[in-house]
């Protein structure tokens, strides 16, 4: 067998356990089609990688308001890989303690809303303080992890908590633990992770389940789409007025900032 067959054929495995979580797909979608018919957003978050969900949930092709998608550059930009916005840097700033208040600080914040917090591991400390100040919000989070990895990953909290200590809806990316699922003959480490790929077709799977709600309420969602499909002038009337919503959306989250603190 070769090792694209065997990565593809993981890549089944993880499909067929994303189908059997479809109940739990669809209550997220309840609630973020709620919080988006509400006037209010979704947010998004993951450090490094789990960037990733973030900016496939919001915006890109297939996508529409409602999310407020927060990408924290310090946490995230390492394709310099070492030196100045290396990775090291990355790594070390999502385990600093009272980050995550720092960026929830920007942000007026309702119960009406709900969040996505990505991080396979969900042992690291700003994914895991987000969740824990949203919970604190009464706002509802759903928390993305792989569940098999998650199980065997330490904490960096000294009190031990992970990230699904503080959703209320937990989904897994169906991942191995170490998310890296191909062997190689004479290669003592294996190569290729599946985290990103479950955690894609969950979050999509999402973004379709929130537009079927969204449409059956009447609210029919402004989808980013490109013109081959709509028209050049279909498709940039979409793109204009999906970024007004979304200014508009966020208008709400900045006018009133820290006035609850």
């Amino acid at each position: 067998m070769s090792v694209t067959t065997t990565y593809l054929e993981k890549c089944g495995e993880i499909l067929e356990k994303i189908k059997a979580q479809e109940k739990q797909i669809q209550q997220a979608a309840a609630w973020f089609a709620k919080s988006i018919l509400a006037g209010r957003v979704v947010h998004l978050f993951g450090s490094g990688h789990s960037r990733i969900m973030v900016e496939e949930m919001w915006p890109r092709y297939g996508s529409f308001p409602g999310f407020n998608p927060m990408v924290e550059l310090s946490l995230t930009f390492h394709n310099s890989v070492t030196g100045s916005n290396g990775q090291r840097q990355a790594m070390f700033l999502e385990n600093v303690p009272g980050l995550a208040e720092r960026i929830l600080r920007n942000f007026s914040l309702s119960e009406n809303d709900c969040a996505l917090i990505v991080s396979s591991g969900g042992s690291n400390i700003v994914p895991i303080e987000m969740a824990e100040l949203f919970q604190q919000k009464k706002i509802k989070t759903v928390a993305v992890i792989t569940k098999e990895h998650s199980a065997k990953s330490k904490s960096k909290r000294t009190d031990g908590k992970k990230l699904s200590d503080f959703a209320d809806l937990i989904l897994d990316t169906g991942a191995p633990v170490g998310d890296s699922m191909v062997y190689i003959s004479g290669l003592e480490t294996p190569v290729s992770p599946g985290s990103t790929v479950g955690g894609i077709m969950i979050v999509n799977s999402i973004k379709a389940e929130v537009a079927k709600l969204l449409t059956e309420a009447g609210h029919l969602p402004k989808v980013l789409t490109a013109a081959a499909i709509a028209g050049d002038e279909k498709a940039k009337l979409l793109f204009e007025s999906a970024y007004d919503e979304h200014s508009q959306r966020m208008a709400v989250l900045y006018a009133h900032a820290g006035k609850d603190k």
